[in-house]
C-alpha cells in the first residue's frame, strides 16, 4: 500500500468495536488490491452502505469500501491494525460516533 497516513480513526459502531479496527481512509483510485480477492467475503448491516470485507480463511477484516452519498468516488477504509510495520504512535486518532448513526 502506497499511502501517506497522517491520521487514524476509531469508530464505536458494533463491528469496528468488536473487531478492534483502527482506520485510515482513502479513495478507490488510490487503492489497489494486489492479490487475494478470491479469499474475500462481504458483510453488510444496518443501511448497507459499507461493505465490510474479510478473509474467508482467517476472518481478518483488512479493509472496507463504501460509496457514500455525495462522494465524488468510492472510499476505502484501511484497517491499520493489519499493517505489519505501522507505527500507531505516529498519527493522531480521531473518534467516530458510528454507533449513533
Amino acid at each position: 500500500m502506497d499511502l501517506d497516513i497522517k491520521e487514524a480513526y476509531s469508530c464505536n459502531c458494533s463491528i469496528c468495536t468488536k473487531r478492534g479496527h483502527l482506520l485510515a481512509f482513502t479513495t478507490e483510485s488510490n487503492f489497489k488490491l494486489l492479490s487475494g480477492e478470491e479469499s474475500l467475503s462481504d458483510y453488510q448491516f444496518n443501511k448497507k452502505i459499507v461493505h465490510h470485507l474479510f478473509c474467508k480463511n482467517c476472518g481478518v477484516g483488512p479493509f472496507g469500501q463504501a460509496n457514500p452519498p455525495g462522494a465524488d468516488e468510492p472510499k476505502r477504509a484501511i484497517n491499520l491494525r493489519c499493517l505489519d510495520d505501522f507505527d500507531f504512535e505516529s498519527v493522531p486518532v480521531h473518534k467516530i460516533d458510528g454507533r449513533s448513526r
